[in-house]
């Protein structure tokens, strides 16, 4: 039987792998359209399913909206296959955590979807409180419109808080969604790693490939196409800087017939996260899948932290 884990404290069985779906219908970052097509996405998502990835994870932004409307045309396709994330953005004209609700009947309309699986905060408000968000996330779950609820890109504090709030409705915090790699390992030294393993709150590794920086594609002297190509990150002298990370990648790839992403995925899944690295075709996400099934010893997961201590 496949591997699973629990999402936190609820009953949300997944592989210790997931899909997120930024690019899905995303023309301007990731250029849908160009050389990925719908009939790739769907592949990709079909391609998920087989591997026993049905994590799919998703948010109103991406698109706009037109991710949520990808996915749900294709969970039509197959009813109950799929479990399903997507999130609130608490954007500077919602003035009140009652607009949670509409946006939330938007998601669900898009998705085709009675309730979704798992509603997040897509990231903290300089506006609308903790408690009063958690609070709308609690009557998402008393009214059947959400299973469970999380939170991303909360700091320790700001989860701690979404925590206790949601305690008082009896309602469990389950995730909280950061980014989490090898080449960017802040949540371990910010507390958020820790909190979430004090808490029972599952972390979710989004960028866990670091934008395809440990894929061990890019070079100096071939960078990404597209908008990633002007990110620092992308820029010549950063791209050298990484390469002994990538070729450790390698390195311990080959004891393991495993190439350098499917390691930097399972030092995620070592580490008791879920990663979700998005699939833009079904051979990126049969890809993907390659991270499941085996495990890195310890004195492989140690080499790769201690390769990678100045990006914490």
């Amino acid at each position: 039987m496949a591997e699973t884990i629990t999402i936190g404290k609820s009953d949300l069985r997944v592989a210790p792998l997931g899909v997120g779906t930024w690019s899905w219908g995303d023309r301007l970052f990731w250029g849908y359209g160009g050389n990925y097509q719908a009939q790739d996405v769907a592949d990709a998502y079909q391609a998920s399913l087989d591997a026993g990835a049905t994590l799919f994870d998703t948010a109103e932004i991406y698109g706009p909206h037109t991710s949520e409307r990808i996915l749900g045309a294709l969970i039509r396709r197959q009813p109950g296959s799929a479990i399903v994330a997507t999130k609130f953005m608490p954007l500077p004209w919602r003035l009140s955590a009652k607009s949670l609700r509409g946006a939330l009947d938007g998601s669900l309309k898009r998705l085709g979807l009675p309730r979704v699986d798992l509603y997040q905060i897509h990231w903290p408000s300089p506006i609308l409180s903790i408690p009063s968000l958690m609070d709308a996330l609690a009557d998402a779950v008393a009214e059947g419109k959400a299973r469970y609820v999380g939170v991303s890109n909360y700091n320790a504090e700001q989860m701690k808080q979404a925590h206790e709030a949601l305690a008082r409705r009896g309602i469990p915090l389950v995730s909280n969604q950061v980014q989490y790699s090898l080449l960017h390992r802040e949540p371990e030294s910010n507390g958020v790693l820790m909190a979430c393993n004090d808490l029972g709150v599952t972390l979710i590794a989004y960028s866990p490939l670091a934008m395809g920086l440990l894929t061990g594609k890019y070079t100096p002297g071939s960078p990404p196409s597209g908008p990633r190509r002007f990110q620092a990150r992308f820029k010549p002298e950063n791209l050298a800087a990484i390469a002994p990370v990538t070729a450790l990648l390698r390195e311990i790839g080959q004891a393991h017939s495993k190439n350098p992403n499917q390691v930097a995925l399972n030092w995620l899944i070592q580490h008791g996260t879920l990663p979700i690295p998005g699939a833009k075709s079904a051979k990126q996400a049969a890809d993907n899948a390659g991270a499941l099934g085996w495990k890195l010893n310890s004195s492989e997961v140690e080499a790769l932290d201690q390769a990678t201590l100045a990006w914490r």
